[in-house]
């Protein structure tokens, strides 16, 4: 367990599935975020929201906030926060306030710190702020759409997260959806969460219908790519309205925001170290800016077909400030020779591509070989999907392992949409029954284990076991496996281990839970050994022939720890929390 990580068990709030209306779907990205709502009694009309800051349109907006400057408050969120079009003054005077804070969201995945970009002010606080934010747009359309609906009691919530993030990220996730007001308790069972290629999985699921492909035992992928990351997973068909996942989740932090970076190391080369340094350090708000148009006029019309491709990029109008930090003499003179443009041709264009390009191919490729199936479909969905290159690059690879490689309508909001159908299908199971080993109908029926669970338990030392390990009483604490990496798990699917005191007068029992990437472990301090979380239970009365059953759930997105006492009945039932106030 990291220094900075505590963890406790507490009892979820009960809330009946039967008060809920309307089903939200929150995507929140790193990049762009965006929701979809819809009426439980109209199934068929889900609605994305294309209504932000007063203009029409856009299914998403900028994840960015805009503090003031304390760094307090929120001024300025999405769009409007966006780093505008330097003025040609003197830098001093080009100050409008304090730089857009952005891609935040990174901070919750496991990656490198040089990748996480520097913030004024705490990821979590960030989090929370741009939550609250949207929260207030999509209570607005509740109470718009439906003045008699009550949100906190009526108003079903389904945060889509990524695949790759970890079991505490999920818990600071639900902790700043609390500290955000989008649930008034912060075990609320009115809000879920699903990954965000589970919920694509489902969005193009209802694509398949009338398709050749739409038949039980159909084997499609789902290629999520968005801003931050890239999320895989491979589906079968059940049914007409039931999912199983086929192999374990793959994906990567390689989404467009890191094609972003390329192009800054790219004017790197051309201008060397410092003068980038300078205008990050100094004017972070024209770095963006100079991005932003970077995206517009090159990055999305980028499509690899047209060999006559260029970008000029022009200093003097894009980013004038970056003409006073070139002091090499050299560069200066080729500069000013080209008149301060700088010409990104096909080539080059292609060189900023390939290091995102290829990482993405090679996760695709894996994600085919570990799957011992026919593949019949590939959908690309997330903003990074509508990039023509990629889409390109992806059926040129693959065209021959894949049938049908496709970008279903509106793949930018394939997420938020999946999320509400998803939440459609929590609702109509009763929100009661979540957790429980109940034999749920859930339009996801299965999963594949992304880590390896156990507990930890006390037995007899035994010779060939460290001696250090041994305690003063003659056992040893190891790892003991309740469910490994990879295993396909039924959704609300119930592993139980039954266990006995170790000492006869022994007056409770702690049940350690804890999780790693590794398929095999041994003891609870292995490298890469996580602590999730511990549950108490009594053991009334004395001797060692006092059975307890303890068992874990893996239901939606948040697993459910039970402890039973055999012999009297008494039983305890806990979802995990992460304290993150460290």
């Amino acid at each position: 367990m990291d220094d900075n990580e505590s963890f406790s068990l507490q009892n979820p709030m009960e809330i009946k599935g039967d008060n809920i209306r309307i089903v939200v779907g929150l995507d929140f990205g790193t990049t762009y975020s965006g929701f979809a709502y819809c009426h439980v009694s109209d199934k068929d009309n889900i609605c994305s929201n294309v209504n932000w800051h007063g203009e029409i349109g856009q299914l998403k907006t900028n994840t960015v906030l805009q503090y003031d400057d304390e760094y307090n408050n929120v001024k300025l969120w999405g769009a409007p926060a966006m780093a505008k079009m330097p003025k040609r003054r003197n830098d001093e005077q080009n100050n409008e306030g304090n730089k857009p804070v952005e891609m935040f969201k990174l901070h919750l995945g496991d990656i490198s710190d040089k990748f996480k970009p520097e913030l004024p002010v705490g990821y979590k606080k960030a989090i929370t702020d741009y939550l609250r934010e949207i929260g207030k747009e999509i209570k607005e359309i509740v109470a718009t759409r439906w003045p008699k609906v009550d949100y906190f009691e009526n108003v079903l919530l389904i945060l889509t997260i990524p695949a790759e993030f970890s079991e505490k990220s999920k818990a600071v996730m639900r902790i700043c959806a609390f500290n955000a007001g989008l649930i008034n308790e912060e075990y609320s069972t009115n809000l879920q969460f699903t990954t965000e290629p589970e919920a694509a999985a489902v969005y193009c699921m209802e694509k398949l219908e009338g398709h050749d492909l739409a038949k039980p035992g159909t084997n499609f992928m789902i290629v999520d790519c968005g801003g931050g990351t890239i999320d895989l997973t491979t589906r079968k068909l059940i049914n007409n309205d039931q999912l199983g996942e086929t192999t374990e989740r793959t994906g990567d932090f390689s989404g467009s925001t890191f094609i972003d970076s390329e192009f800054i190391k790219y004017l790197r080369n051309v201008l060397g170290d410092e003068p980038m340094d300078l205008l990050r350090d100094n004017n972070y708000g024209e770095m963006q800016y100079l991005i932003q148009q970077f995206c517009r006029y090159c990055k999305i019309p980028f499509t690899g077909d047209d060999p006559d491709f260029l970008y000029e990029l022009d200093i003097q109008d894009i980013i004038p400030i970056l003409k006073q930090y070139v002091t090499d003499d050299k560069i200066r003179e080729i500069l000013e020779e080209n008149k301060w443009v700088i010409d990104i041709d096909f080539e080059a264009m292609k060189s900023i591509f390939e290091p995102v390009i290829q990482k993405i191919l090679k996760l695709i490729k894996v994600q085919l070989d570990n799957s011992h199936e026919t593949c019949s479909a590939m959908f690309l969905v997330g903003g990074f999907s509508e990039s023509k290159y990629l889409q390109n690059r992806i059926k040129q690879e693959f065209k021959h392992r894949v049938d049908n490689i496709s970008v279903p309508l509106q793949p930018m909001a394939a997420i938020s949409r999946g999320a509400a159908i998803y939440g459609l299908s929590v609702k109509s199971n009763d929100l009661n029954n979540i957790g429980n080993n109940d034999n749920m109908k859930c339009v996801i029926s299965s999963r594949v284990l992304k880590y390896t669970y156990g507990i930890k338990t006390t037995i007899q030392w035994e010779k060939g076991d460290p001696i250090d390990r041994k305690t003063h009483d003659g056992f040893i604490e190891k790892f003991q496996c309740l469910a490994k990496r990879g295993a396909k798990m039924d959704i609300n699917q119930e592993i139980t281990k039954s266990r006995v005191p170790v000492h006869p007068e022994q007056k409770e029992m702690i049940h350690c839970l804890y999780y790693t990437k590794e398929n095999e472990a041994e003891y609870c301090d292995d490298p890469g050994m996580k602590f999730l979380g511990k549950l108490h239970i009594d053991l009334p009365g004395s001797g060692l022939n006092r059975p307890v059953l303890f068992g874990i759930t893996f239901g939606n997105m948040e697993i459910t720890a039970t402890s039973k006492n055999e012999l009297t009945g008494q039983s305890y039932k806990a979802i995990f929390k992460y304290n993150s106030d460290n």
